[in-house]
């Protein structure tokens, strides 16, 4: 069986952009901010950088697939720069491409660097798809609030939750991360919203509203990670620890058979119960500080904490209704307001949420810190609920 990753790699400095409608900024200024943050962070020099991850979906510089744009707009030191690419998810992709280069010894300083600029495309949500070996078999007329509504139509008659219960539960979901948000200067919306509003805003995708929606935004985020040794030999303390870091794919089964129900991701639960079991956690609800999930709309949030194993199924809407995923309860959950008010840069996304871990493990949070937190769980989900990619990232500290 394979070790695993747990303990073998540290987080040495992050960094992020502000997110946003950044229409004075192109993608390279985007990924100078993340990546100059991160670099005073770790306090290196750019020549001890060994090898880069660069993850960008939407790419219009010019540069086609390859890693040339990151490594010219930071001036990297003729090494070796990897283009990767899985949807929603390839923040966190990249950052397990740097973090498996640690841990097998290939190099000892790496970065991962997640970039998009969204806004230019004139497009409200994600641009359109492109034709390929994936988008004709998928259906390409319906929408990411049409797959997602369907999460949540099935989700409602799974468990015999009533239109209205269902439709308040998702309305508090995106009131709790806006109120969330407003701690935090990085974040696109910074507002918060009354529950009433979130009921009565126009629909998109019955049951989801407009603020059941996450928006799309420019941004970037950025990570430079090395091993244990080298990161306490630069004064790191304390260390934040990689736990584990898991990537599942559907392979049709969604889609095949009969057995799945619509009313869950099946990606997400074998992706976090094999994060577990690499990070010797055996009780989520307890041991996990926080998560930050991938709230592309708040039905996935709702979905997920089910799909992670912190609440059981069929009971996320009332926890949160209770309170128990807002900052003070018991598992708090989008502390820095989620990708409902960061807005979704795709190849960003999964890379901004380890920043927020990052952040909270070190002390950094400032007004929004918490209180101790020593394991954190992220959760990148690209695609749809029936056909998707699925990281789960847990880091934490040193003795966690």
């Amino acid at each position: 069986m394979p070790s695993g990753l747990k303990d073998k790699v540290a987080i040495l400095g992050m960094g992020c952009s502000r997110f946003g409608e950044r229409w004075d900024v192109g993608p390279e200024e985007l990924m100078v901010e993340a990546f100059s943050e991160a670099l005073t962070a770790a306090r290196i020099d750019p020549t001890e950088i060994d090898a880069a991850w660069y993850s960008s979906h939407y790419d219009d510089i010019g540069a086609g697939k390859a890693g040339l744009p990151m490594a010219q707009a930071l001036r990297l030191p003729n090494i070796g720069v990897t283009r990767v690419e899985n949807f929603c998810a390839g923040g966190t992709e990249a950052f397990r491409g740097a973090v498996m280069a640690v841990a097998s010894g290939a190099a000892d300083i790496a970065l991962a660097l997640g970039v998009e600029k969204l806004k230019d495309t004139g497009f409200a949500g994600l641009p359109g798809a492109h034709r390929g070996t994936y988008v004709p078999m998928y259906m390409p007329t319906h929408t990411n609030p049409g797959n997602f509504s369907q999460l949540a139509v099935a989700y409602a008659a799974k468990h015999g939750i009533a239109t209205e219960d269902l439709k308040r539960a998702m309305a508090q979901t995106s009131v709790k991360s806006h109120r969330n948000a407003v701690a935090n200067p990085r974040a696109h919306l910074r507002k918060e919203i009354s529950l009433e509003a979130a009921m009565a805003a126009p629909m998109v995708a019955e049951p989801l509203g407009l603020f059941d929606c996450c928006p799309v935004s420019d941004g970037a985020a950025c990570a430079i990670v090395t091993t244990p040794e080298i990161a306490r030999a630069h004064g790191r303390n304390p260390l934040v620890l990689v736990k584990a870091l898991q990537l599942v794919t559907s392979n049709g089964w969604e889609l095949q058979q009969q057995q799945w129900d619509g009313a869950h991701v099946h990606t997400a639960r074998i992706a976090a119960k094999r994060a577990y079991n690499e990070a010797g956690i055996s009780d989520p609800a307890r041991q996990i500080s926080f998560a930050e999930l991938h709230d592309c709309f708040s039905i996935t949030e709702l979905v997920t904490l089910e799909d992670i194993g912190v609440a059981k199924e069929g009971t996320a809407w009332k926890a949160m209704l209770d309170g128990e995923f807002d900052v003070e309860g018991r598992l708090p959950a989008q502390v820095d307001g989620g990708l409902k008010c960061f807005g979704h840069p795709v190849g960003a996304s999964g890379l901004r949420m380890l920043f927020e871990a990052w952040l909270q493990l070190t002390g950094q949070a400032g007004e929004r810190q918490l209180a101790a937190p020593s394991m954190v769980l992220t959760h990148n989900l690209g695609g749809s609920p029936a056909q998707n990619v699925c990281s789960i990232a847990i880091v934490g500290s040193e003795g966690a």
